[in-house]
């Protein structure tokens, strides 16, 4: 197994930018929408796949492997573009996104490529799949931990809340919740939707450890990961705010990117504000 955390990272920073052009670029050629919902969790990622999780790409179904799931599925992309950077199948693979026949699909399904633990994209089932996951490893006496990426707006739904209530319940300590809080859902504003703030607490109420921080600020999420802050026998949550669209400053905090496909000039100046040639 190949711990991330113990190695030495590359410059995240950077490799966050490379990734959200490559996601750009996805988008446009596979002619898939929902590029501000992953260029939004892009960071995330990174902080999980390069500092916390325990993977081994060349053996990613090794039965102590830790398990991630991205429970906000119309993201895929970003999670398609960080498994191959970390080596769980070439680069080059990604140009199927969203062709006929391949395995990268707008949303994900079980087993479509190396790295991927489930099938997601129905909104409010991840967390469910993950404590399930996270009971399984308890019982068995294995080692792994389990990740899942929430949306806010999965957070309107009652099956989180089911979930999460049972995960405090057996004290499921080797679960992490990651919240991308980018303040959008499909149709509006998630605080005129629903009630949604204050988040951090709600999660406390339901009997987690959690923390609120910047979900831009790579070293931050690396930090809490590490779970210096969290309580012991409690599963942990990390309500990660960020930006829908982040990278690209005609993209950034504008909803109309969960619908549009970029044009080809508009690649060119997103890699351009990404710092890619």
């Amino acid at each position: 197994m190949t711990d991330a955390a113990g190695q030495n990272p590359p410059d995240l920073a950077a490799l966050a930018r490379r990734i959200r052009a490559t996601v750009v670029e996805m988008s446009h050629h596979g002619g898939a929408p929902h590029l501000g919902s992953a260029l939004s969790c892009v960071d995330i990622l990174v902080a999980a796949y390069w500092s916390y999780l325990n993977v081994d790409p060349a053996n990613s179904q090794h039965p102590l492997r830790d398990r991630f799931i991205l429970s906000k599925g119309h993201a895929s992309s970003a999670l398609y573009a960080v498994l191959a950077a970390r080596g769980f199948f070439p680069q080059a693979q990604l140009a199927d996104y969203c062709r006929a026949g391949s395995g990268l699909s707008e949303h994900m399904a079980p087993g479509c490529l190396p790295g991927i633990e489930a099938a997601t994209g129905s909104l409010g089932h991840g967390l469910s799949l993950g404590v399930g996951l996270a009971l399984a490893g308890k019982i068995q006496g294995r080692g792994y931990r389990v990740c899942v990426v929430l949306s806010d707006g999965e957070c309107n739904e009652g099956s989180v809340w089911e979930a999460a209530m049972f995960a405090a319940a057996q004290s499921l300590d080797n679960l992490l919740v990651v919240i991308d809080f980018n303040r959008w859902q499909a149709t509006g504003r998630s605080e005129e939707i629903l009630a949604i703030s204050p988040l951090r607490e709600k999660w406390e109420a339901f009997g987690w450890s959690a923390v609120e921080l910047n979900g831009h600020d790579i070293p931050s999420l690396r930090e809490a990961m590490s779970a210096k802050h969290f309580q012991v026998k409690q599963p942990k949550c990390i309500v990660a705010r960020t930006i829908k669209g982040r990278g690209v400053s005609f993209m950034e905090d504008d909803n109309n990117w969960h619908y549009r496909i970029p044009t080809e000039e508009e690649v060119q100046l997103a890699r351009g504000e990404l710092g890619q040639p």
